[in-house]
């Protein structure tokens, strides 16, 4: 019944009518229907509710009105005071709660009509996310209008564009497309627009193009919507992408898809064209609209394939029935026809865009363009697997791996890791595997990206779950536990740990299996760790993997002889085995067990090689199978201080809970975690010191084992005392009988440690008293047998030698150095004239020893280590006399004379000859000693007759320095200095220029003689030649290292007016290090800087950059009045005064960790300046800034 012919109450009251009556007398109508015609309107909330006519509402309430009458003529009119009745009672009843009925939105949004169309297509829809609606923006003008306008402006979705552009495109295709296409255009950037003429000949729309590439470029206009970073365009790539997607989902639901292939076609004529543009704007845009195109089609492409595979089995279900409806069968093979029609359909538009516009742009020069193709791919193969999900299109992925932009090659892993994970489809993947997996491990293992080998690796642990890695390649992998780069050894931890557990697995069925296990150790006792246990064999293989990887290839071994000589006193905390040891907790849990594996190292097996003879139970096999050799036993070492270190930082982690707070139970019991790691400590160190100290190698890291030790723990000991004088005796054991540099440095850091705990100093004072009077009188017998003609041990006395300069390091030595040494040593030093530190310079005096390579090298260890000696104990004179200034105390010793020390610097210099180690380290030591002194220039320049610096001694007898003899302290670098320094200088820069072929300026003649060339320590051509390239590359990194440090000491002692002024003095050394400053490479480039007026300032506070330039001259102003007294204001020449405290973290930084690490000064001398410039407080803790703890 149409909605104009309602039908009337007073029609169906006739009586006549019997058909429009029921018994009751009530009218029956028949139902109205809700015709709808080819567009039928939405709400305005985009909701599926239908509003109803307005017609329709009024026959509604005609209808309601004649059923009401008829009911009340039935039943009789009730009188108005029944109906009052009725009223009070219906108010005097509690209503009843319901929850409130939703109303419909009624937001303010675009009403849109869409074509009459199948629900799905004949296909059940997945329930989808609701798009979500594009943010306002500011990039529509006002007066815009068209699709750009509709789909950016506040309030519309992608959707609903989409809809209503198709319903255009219904009444006018014409006028749609050329509306799209001038979308497009728009979005690239281009205000430039086609009419339907151009729309309607797609054949010019490759000359059209043209036209419009040309006007483009004419404009010259770089920035385009995609790359930009203004903020309005935050959404601009997914509302446009957006917009595409919904466009070809629209156009699949409403069937447009498949019956107008034009819709298609034209789009693709003029965005294909674009994605070929030379044009970067247009290329890049038009690129990411056909990809993601491409990505709705698949979606469309596996909704299909769904729908018809449920058609087939909805198929075969009625066949099977025993009563077969052939109309049903016969629907549903129609149903499948039209299904893979349209699948066919849509694999042709998915091949075209691919060979049009995939296929050249994978390649495209613009790397931004190359990994949007990635991702692109990537996504087809995850969204339809069945037709992208072959080794025709993952060769495409396996090629870009080699791509020489990292982003591509890091989108290709990406996707790569997220098809592994897919073990269903684990099977199409063999064949890429086998033919692209020399390039993921070669990604793996030298990508210059740690990012990218970061991810390679896990996507390497991912095919390795799939069995189709190869044992070498699996070794390859697992190498990268000692790679350098920390985010790569955290995730091959995981890996690594794979491969442990499946060595001791193999070892355990060698063993006879769980069985042969569990007769040989039986059930693990939690309370006794030192018992044989599974978790033993575990180590072992743990120990034998990293031995084996670390060994594997001279390449890959640490180049540790070559750097034990350049240590002074520096522990090696970050070697490789210490870093591998980092990541081998996080892969391998067993060893968190710390407690077991300091079991297993105790472990006496020397009862298991005495009976290796006759039958062997499962018990024997087991101990023999997990003996330890020395680097064996090294490496678990340095596992087991990893994991003590870990341990101890669970459990000050464990004072506060997820959300920071402290309660008191959690301090507690963090406490006594870490009190229980002490005290096992306490018992552990000693028994590892006597078990590994015999070895240099594993008696280095047992020694940093005790720096973890809280030696507090000593005063809850019953014994604690006694305890703590047996550990001191083992560490004094190990730094008298090993030479090795390393055991001496860790040695030399556990004393200093050990000074710092106040309550058993007295104990810690006597032996080391001891080492004391031991080490020195062996050096006065050494030197007095030498100078009564007897032959001398070389390696005695550089052994000796190197341990004074040890001690030196951590320990005031100023009246051991000037003054017979108390002791209550059973040996007393014997009565002498001489000092220690005469006895030293005498060894400098002495001439080179050259008689063989092997005594020469002795000599030059002699020598560097006793200047290193006399340089610290200088240090430890400068901070007396420093404190004596500021505390108004009597200094500890007398005025020290430089002069016997600088004398025999210069007897170095003149009898080494080129490069030689020793004098390149004299002529160090001789800037460090100048520039030293020159650091207590401030302290003898009162501001003003009150200085508060200048105390009054509290004794009259006290020799105290006075102002007057500090002035002959700091007199500058004697020209004979001057010119030795230079010389040596001249001699570095040469062989690092040779050895790095680089030229050097031609010298004028400015009376400095070049140094006369070290045949020893000069390659010939034929020896540089056959080297090897690890060796070449370390030994030009050591040279550069020693340029620049030499370089770095002359620029401090420049700045710090330690030359003499004029000409042949500071500029003349000015002049010489900047000749040659933009030849010798950007390290000596940035050391040499500092030696500009304007790099100090700008260099040393980078922050002040930020600042106003207005409060630059205030800041100088500041600066003169607080530093400057007595300089002249308005001179233009840039003097620097240098602080003792930093000119004392200088040298104790260039003698000690510059050494020991390798790094170059150019970071000191900055934090030097700016502590000037920026007049940045000085540090207090003096002793920590000496002693470089």
């Amino acid at each position: 019944m149409d909605l104009s012919d309602p039908a009337t109450p007073q029609a169906s009251s006739s009586p006549n009518d019997a058909t429009s009556t029921r018994r009751s007398g009530r009218v029956k109508h028949k139902p109205v229907l809700l015709q709808t015609g080819p567009n039928t309107s939405l709400l305005s909330n985009g909701s599926g509710k239908r509003k109803r006519d307005a017609n329709l509402e009024e026959d509604d309430v005609d209808i309601i009105g004649s059923e009401s009458s008829d009911l009340d003529e039935s039943d009789g009119d009730p009188d108005e005071e029944e109906l009052k009745e009725k009223r009070r009672k219906s108010r005097s009843k509690k209503p009843v709660t319901k929850p409130a009925a939703k109303r419909p939105k009624t937001g303010v949004s675009k009403t849109t009509s869409l074509p009459v169309r199948p629900a799905t297509n004949g296909v059940k829809k997945p329930s989808k996310r609701l798009q979500p609606r594009a943010k306002p923006t500011a990039i529509i003008d006002d007066d815009e209008t068209g699709l750009f306008s509709e789909l950016f402006s506040q309030g519309h979705t992608a959707v609903a564009v989409a809809s209503e552009w198709i319903t255009r495109y219904d009444q006018h295709n014409a006028n749609a497309m050329c509306e799209i296409i001038n979308f497009v255009f728009k979005c690239t950037g281009c205000d430039l627009q086609v009419d339907v003429h151009d729309i309607e000949d797609p054949d010019n729309a490759a000359s059209k193009l043209e036209d419009l590439q040309e006007e483009h470029q004419a404009k010259k206009i770089t920035d385009y919507p995609l790359i930009s970073r203004a903020k309005a365009y935050t959404s601009f790539r997914a509302t446009m992408t957006g917009f595409f997607r919904a466009l070809i989902q629209t156009a699949h639901a409403a069937g447009l898809l498949y019956s107008d292939l034009a819709l298609i076609e034209n789009i693709e004529v003029w965005v294909t064209t674009m994605s070929a543009s030379p044009i970067r704007p247009f290329r890049h845009t038009a690129t990411v609209i056909c990809l993601a195109m491409q990505n709705a089609l698949c979606a469309v492409y596996s909704e299909l394939a769904d729908s018809i595979a449920n058609t087939m089995r909805q198929k075969e279900g009625e066949q099977k029935k025993k009563a077969v409806n052939k109309k049903r069968v016969a629907e549903l093979q129609d149903k499948v026809a039209e299904g893979e029609r349209k699948s066919g359909l849509v694999d042709t538009m998915l091949e075209n865009i691919f060979n049009a516009v995939f296929i050249h742009r994978y390649r495209d020069v613009d790397p931004k363009i190359r990994v949007e193709c990635v991702a692109a791919l990537g996504t087809w193969i995850t969204a339809a697997p069945d037709r992208f999900f072959t080794a025709h299109y993952l060769r495409y992925l396996g090629w870009l791996l080699s791509d020489p932009s990292p982003p591509t090659r890091a989108e290709v892993v990406k996707h790569l890791s997220k098809l592994y994970k897919r073990k269903e489809d684990i099977g199409r993947l063999r064949g890429f595997t086998e033919r692209f997996r020399p390039r993921f491990v070669e990604m793996a293992v030298r990508d210059a990206e740690p990012s990218i080998r970061a991810a390679a690796v896990e996507m390497l642990d991912l095919v390795r779950e799939t069995g189709l890695l190869e044992p070498d390649d699996i070794d390859n992998i697992g190498r990268l536990i000692f790679d350098s780069e920390p985010k790569v050894r955290k995730v091959v931890a995981g890996f690594f740990g794979e491969n442990i557990n499946d060595l001791f697995e193999s070892v355990v069925e060698e063993l006879g299996g769980d069985e042969g296990m569990a007769e040989a150790v039986g059930d693990d006792d939690p309370e006794d760790p030192d018992m044989p246990r599974r978790s033993w064999l575990k180590f072992k293989c743990l120990a034998e993997v990293l031995q084996r990887y670390s060994s594997d290839g001279e390449e890959n071994a640490e180049p540790v002889a070559l750097s034990t000589d350049l240590v002074v006193g520096v522990a090696v905390e970050n070697s490789k085995y210490a870093l591998a040891a980092q990541a081998v907790c996080q892969g391998v849990p067993d060893v968190k067990d710390w407690e077991v594996l300091a079991g297993y190292l105790l472990y006496d097996n020397s009862a298991v090689a005495s009976n290796s003879r006759g039958s062997k139970s499962p018990e024997h096999l087991f101990k023999e199978r997990c003996q330890l050799d020395d680097f064996e036993a090294m490496l678990l070492l340095e596992i087991l201080n990893e994991s003590i270190k870990q341990r101890l930082l669970e459990a000050v982690e464990s004072e506060t809970d997820k959300k920071g707070k402290r309660s008191k139970a959690r301090v507690e019991e963090a406490r006594e975690a870490q009190d229980n790691v002490a005290i096992h400590l306490a018992e552990v160190i000693p028994r590892l010191l006597r078990k590994f100290g015999a070895n240099p190698m594993t008696a280095a890291v047992v020694l940093r084992i005790e720096h973890v030790l809280n030696l507090e723990i000593f005063e809850e000991l019953r014994q604690g005392s006694t305890a703590y004088a047996s550990l001191l005796d083992e560490i004094n054991k190990q730094f008298l009988t090993h030479v090795d540099g390393h055991v001496l440095a860790e040695a030399s850091n556990a004393m200093l440690r050990a000074r710092t705990f106040d309550d058993l100093q007295e104990v810690t004072d006597s032996k080391l008293q001891e080492l004391w009077s031991d080490t020195v009188n062996t050096l006065r017998t050494l030197k007095d047998a030498r100078d009564s003609g007897q032959e001398v041990d070389l390696d005695s006395l550089r052994n000796t030698v190197t341990r004074i300069m040890n001690l030196a390091r951590v320990i005031d030595c100023i009246s051991i150095f000037e003054d017979e040494p108390r002791t209550k040593s059973k040996n007393p030093i014997p009565a002498m004239t001489d000092s220690l530190a005469t006895l030293l310079i005498s060894l400098l005096r002495s001439d080179p020893m050259e008689q063989d390579d092997e005594r020469a090298d002795n000599g030059d260890v002699v020598t560097t280590h006793s200047i290193k000696a006399l340089l610290f104990y200088h240090m430890w004179l400068i901070r007396s006399i420093r404190t004596s200034f500021t505390t108004g105390t009597s200094p500890a010793s007398r005025l020290p004379d430089i002069d016997p020390l600088a004398d025999a610097l210069l007897t170095v210099m003149i009898t080494r000859s080129g490069t030689d180690s020793a004098r390149v380290e004299a002529a160090e030591a001789c800037l460090d000693l100048y520039t030293l002194y020159a650091s207590l220039r401030n302290l003898a320049a009162p501001t003003s007759s009150k200085d508060q610096r200048m105390v009054t001694p509290p004794n009259k007898n006290t020799q105290r320095p006075h102002p007057t003899n500090i002035d002959t302290l700091f007199s500058p670098i004697p020209p004979s200095c001057q010119t030795c320094i230079l010389t040596t200088f001249t001699a570095v820069e040469k062989l690092h220029a040779r050895l790095s072929h680089r030229s050097l300026e031609s010298a004028p003649d400015d009376g400095i003689d070049d140094a006369p060339e070290d045949p020893d320590s000069d390659m010939d051509d034929d020896d540089e030649e056959t080297a090897s390239g690890k060796n070449s590359q370390t030994q030009k990194l050591l040279v550069e290292r020693s340029l620049c440090a030499l370089a770095g000491k002359m620029v401090l002692a420049v700045v710090g007016r330690v030359f003499a002024p004029g000409a042949e003095g500071a500029e003349k050394v000015r002049s010489r290090l900047k000749r040659n400053e933009k030849r010798l490479g950007a390290n000596y480039r940035e050391v040499v800087a500092y030696l500009d007026e304007k790099k100090a300032p700008r260099a040393t506070t980078r922050a002040a950059s930020s600042k106003s330039k207005a409060k630059a001259p205030a800041a100088a102003a500041m600066m003169g009045k607080k530093k400057g007294a007595g300089r002249g204001a308005k001179s233009k020449e840039k003097v620097v005064d240098i602080s003792s405290e930093s000119e004392e973290e200088e040298v104790r930084g260039d003698e000690d960790e510059d050494e020991g690490n390798g790094e170059l000064p150019d970071d000191r001398i900055e934090d030097v300046d700016g502590d000037e410039a920026g007049n940045a407080a000085p540090r207090n803790d003096e002793e920590d800034e000496i002693m470089g703890d």
